[in-house]
């Protein structure tokens, strides 16, 4: 993939940066990836982890609030969550 330099970028940084996560339900899903989480923004508040789960129950989509710094770190995180065996789709 060609880099996009800074200044083609459509998110200015630092930023609110929300990412949505989805699998399938299991009582260590949150928990697992706010870890992930908190490893690529240390500043990010568990609470705030938004949690809707699927009207039968068997999924559970996440939403993390991150502090974007960068692109490298968005992709970091991007990867690392979709990479992550409970994870259906990361948006």
């Amino acid at each position: 993939m060609p880099e996009i330099p800074p200044e083609r970028s459509l998110i200015e940084y630092p930023s609110q940066f929300p990412i949505k996560v989805m699998g399938k339900s299991h009582p260590d899903f949150a928990q697992t990836l706010t870890a992930i989480v908190l490893e690529f923004d240390p500043s990010f508040d568990p609470a705030t982890v938004e949690m809707r789960p699927s009207r039968s129950g068997n999924y559970i989509g996440l939403t993390f609030t991150v502090t974007a710094t960068s692109r490298e770190q968005l992709d970091g995180l991007y990867r690392a969550l979709h990479g992550h065996a409970m994870v259906s789709v990361v948006l």
